[in-house]
């Protein structure tokens, strides 16, 4: 793997709430990583101008607001989305088939294939524990969840699914080759494990087969954030010999 291929598969969680901050981050990592994540806090601060602040930057977007709604509106803001230009936007796969069906139908109807942005179905977030899962009644096991909710979610038009790197392998097996894995729960062996639950190592979760790596605090923390960005290149490279 090169390390150009490396640096693509990195997602920066700009964790921020206004513009100026977008500005800084955007100037420094856009060369660094292959794409910006802009969140709930970040979208409820500063709206479409954050999408369009990292696009200034000519960084490509993936809008992580997780809609989980009736089918309608979930469809009228996938659409939204793929307007403001971003490469990456999800759902919650607890939402159900209609809802997911419904928005990748509205999309593909809307944007040409080279064009769209591609969808993704968040199953069960990195933060969750089996006990997070009974808490809510849900009985089943962590991985069997993911997995049933990947194949789901692939059934109902999504592109790929935002996964924890440990059942990467399962949802591969599950969904195929083509199906898009994003990683978040990822952590540089130089990085502390801050408060996700289940995670593995950048080079671990591509040798998993991840196609891309959410990766925050472990570059925006660092002393020294371009060289965080480069040493977590230098692990993917690494690992993939």
């Amino acid at each position: 793997m090169t390390r150009e291929e490396a640096k693509n598969k990195i997602i920066f969680a700009l964790d921020v709430d206004n513009l100026k901050d977008i500005d800084q981050w955007a100037e420094k990592l856009s060369n660094k990583v292959g794409m910006f994540k802009v969140g709930k806090e970040l979208f409820t601060s500063a709206g479409p101008a954050a999408v369009e602040a990292v696009k200034k930057h000519r960084g490509e977007v993936f809008l992580d607001l997780k809609y989980h709604d009736i089918p309608n509106t979930v469809a009228q803001s996938m659409l939204a989305a793929g307007r403001l230009g971003v490469k990456l936007a999800n759902l919650h796969a607890l939402g159900g088939p209609e809802m997911m069906e419904k928005a990748s139908q509205a999309v593909r109807k809307e944007f040409s294939e080279s064009e769209r942005p591609r969808l993704l179905a968040v199953t069960i977030l990195t933060s969750s524990t089996q006990e997070t899962l009974k808490a809510v009644g849900i009985e089943h096991p962590v991985e069997e969840m993911v997995v049933r909710l990947a194949k789901l979610a692939k059934e109902s038009g999504m592109d790929g699914v935002v996964a924890s790197p440990l059942e990467i392998q399962a949802i591969r097996a599950a969904c195929g080759p083509d199906f898009l894995i994003v990683t978040p729960g990822v952590r540089p062996s130089f990085a502390a494990v801050d408060d996700q639950k289940r995670i593995m190592t950048p080079a671990e979760a591509v040798q998993a087969g991840a196609d891309y790596l959410v990766i925050g605090r472990p570059i925006a923390k660092a002393a020294d954030p371009i060289q965080a960005a480069e040493l977590i290149v230098d692990e993917i490279v690494a690992g993939a010999q």
